[in-house]
């Protein structure tokens, strides 16, 4: 099922076609008291917790509910107050060849330790959604800094866990969505460059774990004032999406709505204030984003 966030927090159930599509408010099909607040809405991780439980109640909303023109209403980041956002460092392999020549222009030499696979943590208040531009620090851009985009596929953990083996890993998926990790190149840590507003994109939608089936299929495509800049498929992650789960598990415990963005293609460039980013997961959907100072 493509799940939506839209206009106060409602959750929306969607069905995209050649005009544009429409999406079925199906918040009172959950049954749970509905609070709109972001910071608060423990409803919407009881449904990433608890959504095989919940799929009938919602088809059947979906079904028989009035239908509302996506273009009429305003969508938001399928992700509400996640306790982490969780990231991939070096997970495709070309990716890791570009980076030598990355750090060699903008760190004046290669940093081998962030040359290997591991995960690192951003601030959830990096989140922005499918409207919202993305905002470059003006002290960053007046510093001459590079600052890249990175679009990625992302995981949205269900009823999450401990120490998850990797067989069973893909049991404790809510669903997949598409994300950009927006990064300062520079000396600093990986979560400070990284964690700025708006520097983590996400949306338009979340695609249920049930629909999707294997995550080792889908398209990831983003241009840059219509000039293509990454174009890949996630079966050539060095490190698959069970694995991943399963790895970020034993370190930290996963709760409900966590985000896990899995890694960067290869083709990740500069941006700039004035710039167009569209972006695109198959079986997903569509980001399109301006870029300005802040």
């Amino acid at each position: 099922m493509k799940l939506a966030l839209f206009d106060d927090h409602r959750l929306g159930a969607v069905e995209q076609a050649a005009d544009g599509g429409w999406v079925v408010d199906v918040t009172d099909a959950l049954g749970l008291p509905h609070d709109p607040d972001a910071l608060t809405a423990g409803w919407w991780r009881a449904l990433c917790r608890d959504y095989p439980l919940l799929r009938e109640r919602i088809a059947a909303a979906a079904a028989s509910g009035p239908r509302l023109p996506l273009d009429a209403v305003a969508l938001k980041a399928p992700a509400l107050n996640p306790s982490k956002i969780v990231a991939c460092a070096c997970n495709y392999a070309d990716h890791v060849a570009e980076m030598h020549g990355v750090q060699e222009r903008t760190l004046g030499g290669v940093e081998s330790w962030m040359m290997n696979f591991d995960v690192f943590l951003k601030s959830p208040s990096s989140l922005s959604g499918p409207a919202d531009d993305i905002v470059l620090p003006e002290e960053i851009v007046a510093a001459g800094q590079e600052i890249h985009h990175e679009s990625e596929l992302v995981i949205v953990v269900g009823r999450g866990g401990a120490d998850i083996p990797e067989a069973t890993a893909l049991d404790h998926v809510f669903g997949y969505t598409l994300g950009l990790d927006i990064t300062v190149r520079s000396a600093a840590d990986r979560s400070r460059r990284k964690s700025y507003d708006t520097f983590s994109p996400l949306g338009p939608f979340v695609v249920t774990a049930d629909e999707i089936g294997d995550p080792g299929d889908f398209a990831i495509l983003l241009d840059v004032n219509g000039e293509k800049r990454q174009d890949v498929n996630t079966r050539d992650l060095l490190t698959p999406v069970p694995a991943i789960v399963s790895y970020a598990s034993r370190m930290m415990t996963l709760l409900p709505g966590d985000l896990i963005f899995t890694g960067a293609p290869p083709g990740v460039g500069a941006i700039a204030p004035g710039d167009r980013l569209r972006a695109s997961l198959s079986r997903v959907g569509e980001l399109a984003l301006a870029v300005r100072q802040g």
